[in-house]
């Protein structure tokens, strides 16, 4: 086994994976010895100005340091980052690049919407051999949504589209609650996105839908009444279509004070959650199953398995 740490910097957060990893076998199995996640806010302001802003890159920087004293103190001896949406938009990215790589000692890898669908698919469908086939791997993120259908062979076809909780809710909220126009606005962008995607990607053969991330894992704890976030609770929770739908018309008829107190609720999505919500709503309906799996495992655990690929 390889112990190795695997960085994904997203839109709205960034997360770290230490585990020792095997890949030798038919199928890779991952030991977590930690993962943790920092919200960060890189993304914020991107979808206007086509820059990371300095408080977003510090805020960044900050949570790296302290991963940084993590991995050395668990001795990963490999590590990969990833940085996906707000980065791959930015102007002036070499920033970060710079940032990194003085507090890691790695340049994170910014990967096209393709690199990142397929490690996503990986990360999640390694949990999923009894899932029936082809299993579409959805990852709402901050800035995009990645698309991904695969079966045991692994990818058949993967699309990465600009729709994420972040950015839907940047550039269509602006009243709290939100008014139904504003919530149609972002509904009106996603079907136009997914429209996109299903010119790579038979949205509509999937016969498993598996959803990854926060968006996801919120709307599963909250339709499922937890009391507090429980991610081995919700790991693998399946969720219908009829309770997706409801917990998106309550959380858009929800002031932030009332979302920020649901007790399932991460500070860092109150303000960006129904976007999501209406994200995940809004593809349930287009595929077209009668339920959503939620997954934690995602991108991150796909990284890590690269790296012990590398590593052969």
């Amino acid at each position: 086994m390889s112990r190795v740490a695997a960085i994904d910097c997203g839109t709205n957060s960034i997360r770290l994976l230490v585990a020792d990893v095997d890949v030798a076998g038919d199928a890779p199995r991952l030991a977590e010895l930690t993962r943790r996640m920092e919200i960060v806010r890189l993304g914020a302001g991107v979808d206007r100005t086509g820059e990371l802003a300095p408080e977003a890159l510090e805020r960044t920087f900050a949570a790296l340091r302290g991963y940084a004293a993590e991995i050395e103190r668990l001795g990963a001896g490999r590590v990969r980052m990833v940085a996906t949406s707000a980065t791959r938009d930015a102007r002036n990215r070499a920033e970060l690049v710079e940032g990194v790589r003085a507090i890691l000692g790695v340049d994170p890898e910014v990967i096209s919407g393709d690199e990142e669908a397929a490690l996503s698919y990986a990360g999640a469908a390694a949990e999923l051999p009894g899932a029936a086939k082809p299993i579409l791997v959805a990852d709402i993120g901050g800035g995009s949504t990645e698309l991904v259908l695969g079966d045991a062979s692994g990818v058949l076809a993967a699309r990465s589209v600009n729709v994420g909780c972040v950015r839907m809710a940047e550039r269509h909220f602006r009243t709290d609650p939100p008014e139904p126009a504003e919530a149609a606005a972002i509904v009106a962008d996603v079907h136009a996105a997914l429209d996109l995607a299903e010119q790579v990607v038979p949205l509509r053969e999937a016969a498993t839908l598996v959803g990854v991330a926060g968006t996801v894992t919120t709307v599963a704890a909250l339709a499922a009444g937890l009391p507090e976030y429980d991610s081995d609770r919700i790991h693998l929770m399946t969720t219908s279509a009829g309770d997706v739908a409801d917990v998106t018309g309550k959380l858009l008829a929800m002031t932030h004070a009332e979302r920020a107190a649901l007790p399932v609720m991460h500070p860092g999505r109150v303000d960006v959650i129904a976007a999501g919500a209406l994200v995940l709503r809004t593809l349930v309906e287009r595929v077209g199953l009668p339920t959503v799996v939620a997954s934690e495992r995602d991108i991150l655990d796909g990284i890590a398995f690269s790296l012990g690929d590398r590593a052969r």
